[in-house]
């Protein structure tokens, strides 16, 4: 995909710097622009500092030094900005959150009608829209156990694009998964590319990367090593450690990385 160099970037990172309990220093300095409806998907071995970036984004994790910008918003200790920011943010976890009892219908009907203060029938209304979206208008009124794990997590998808947020944050939305539900969240995620969403996506799944991703972002040892188009880091990464890792998790040939293509060996 091509991005257009006249969209403006709707999220801005300067030299962020982020420590946990213990001196584990997650986050060293980094920077990173992200343009409006472009997808950057992040990856990285386990550690390399990718969630605690998602979560610093959207304000769940403080920040010990630098700047985050979102769509002209500074991300500060300001209460106002904080809330202005996390509605126009939305968030899709490993994990799927959904309140176990409530229906589907009632679990994304919540924040609707409790932050954005629609009438029940409004709610009702953009639900079973979202619902059609993800494919699941027959599940409105089942409970998230009587759900596989792909269906929570698109009930989940369907929650987070209820708040009309101008950037979704995926963690790693589909390692929870089995193996036979990801492709039906993986493309749900295309979709939402596909329809211009600003999405910033932390995966393991390499297909979706090449295929929906604009950028790829490897990180490391809480840096960014890598900042490229997706077609090339696939077909030519710079780095050293970024060759070794995808030869680490793909197997077979593709053109232009050392005949490797886009089958998972591992999860990182």
């Amino acid at each position: 995909m091509n991005i257009s160099q006249h969209r403006q970037d709707i999220i801005t990172v300067r030299d962020i710097v982020k420590t946990y309990p213990g001196g584990l220093l997650a986050l060293d300095h980094v920077s990173l622009t992200v343009r409006q409806k472009e997808v950057v998907v992040v990856i990285g071995p386990s550690g390399s500092g990718k969630s605690t970036l998602l979560r610093c984004l959207n304000g769940l994790e403080d920040i010990d030094s630098g700047e985050i910008i979102i769509d002209g918003i500074p991300l500060d200790a300001t209460p106002r900005n904080r809330l202005a920011i996390r509605t126009e943010v939305g968030m899709v976890f490993q994990s799927f959150n959904l309140f176990p009892h409530m229906t589907a219908l009632q679990n994304i009907n919540l924040a609707q009608e409790q932050v954005r203060g629609k009438s029940r029938q409004e709610a009702n209304e953009a639900t079973m829209a979202l619902l059609a979206r993800v494919g699941l208008t027959d599940k409105a009124q089942a409970y998230p156990a009587q759900l596989s794990g792909g269906q929570q997590q698109r009930v989940a998808i369907a929650r987070a694009l209820a708040m009309h947020p101008k950037v979704m944050l995926f963690d790693e939305a589909t390692s929870a998964l089995d193996p036979e539900t990801i492709g039906e969240v993986l493309e749900v995620m295309k979709g939402l590319a596909r329809d211009g969403m600003t999405m910033v996506v932390v995966t393991h799944e390499m297909g979706f990367a090449r295929e929906a991703g604009d950028r790829v972002i490897f990180m490391e040892n809480g840096r960014i090593l890598e900042d490229a188009s997706s077609a090339d880091f696939f077909s030519n990464p710079r780095q050293e450690r970024t060759r070794a890792f995808l030869g680490q998790i793909l197997c077979g040939p593709i053109p232009g990385l050392n005949g490797t293509h886009l089958n998972m060996k591992e999860q990182t």
